[in-house]
């Protein structure tokens, strides 16, 4: 196994499990295609990397952060709905890095469904490091973020400040989300945040077994992907979505067997 294909599974590993894990309460709060949609915010920060040669994922990084400031803003000031305002956003930045990489093809092609082969040991200990702190501060505050799903009002009562948290929480899901991208692209990344979390969903019994094998159905998703477009010599993108779908597929079964067996 080459040294590339080494460090591409040890980041799958931990983005797939920290993208699951936070994608578990994206799917509580009915935001799944917040999650999809934050990810193309992304693209003008690769873009501008690219062009400029120096590493796309700072740029990611830069957008991303900027972006989940700037929807959490405007969200505390016009009540209009996150998914509207992210949106809004997502068009916008997908509409400015596909303008600013159209000349370059093969530029785009790996902005959008990711490049196995530019991962460098800093982005694995980066994406290692991200995607632990992220596991652990979500914890922290996954309490919280439930509890002003169910009243908020009733979460203020309790000395819960729920526009920090929801503010920590974005910029949480921002830097998994930047981090992924090296993996399976910003086109579909948002997938890593979203299919795992609804399998999980399918046949968990309590809420501790649903965070759990959210984490686990991303970890199988992304480490599966990987694995196979490495063999098949393809963009690793489609394939962890392929893989993540089956996972998905095999919940939905588990799940109709118990119902028809009661």
């Amino acid at each position: 196994m080459s040294e590339v294909i080494i460090y591409s599974v040890i980041t799958a590993v931990f983005v797939g499990v920290s993208a699951g894990y936070l994608g578990s309460l994206m799917v509580l709060e009915k935001m799944a295609l917040v999650g999809d949609a934050l990810s193309h915010v992304a693209l003008p920060g690769l873009a501008i990397g690219i062009l400029l040669n120096f590493d796309p994922l700072v740029g990611a990084f830069a957008f991303l952060f900027a972006s989940a400031v700037i929807i959490w803003h405007l969200q505390r000031v016009t009540k209009i709905s996150f998914e509207a305002l992210v949106g809004a956003m997502f068009t916008l930045a997908l509409a400015i890095g596909i303008l600013l990489l159209g000349d370059n093809l093969d530029a785009l092609e790996e902005a959008l469904f990711g490049d196995i082969t530019q991962i460098s040991l800093l982005h694995v200990v980066a994406g290692v490091a991200i995607s632990i702190a992220a596991v652990f501060l979500t914890r922290l505050i996954y309490k919280k973020l439930v509890l002003a799903m169910v009243s908020e009002d009733l979460a203020i009562s309790k000395g819960i400040s729920v526009a920090k948290t929801n503010l920590l929480y974005l910029f949480l899901v921002s830097l998994v989300v930047a981090v992924g991208i090296q993996i399976v692209g910003t086109l579909l990344v948002g997938f890593l945040v979203i299919v795992p979390a609804i399998a999980a969903k399918n046949i968990s019994r309590n809420m501790t077994q649903y965070a759990a094998l959210s984490a686990v159905f991303g970890l199988a998703s992304a480490v599966s992907g990987v694995l196979l477009a490495s063999y098949l010599e393809q963009p690793p993108g489609p394939i962890v979505v392929v893989c993540g779908i089956v996972v998905f597929a095999v919940s939905v079964l588990i799940n109709w067997r118990k119902k028809t067996t009661l």
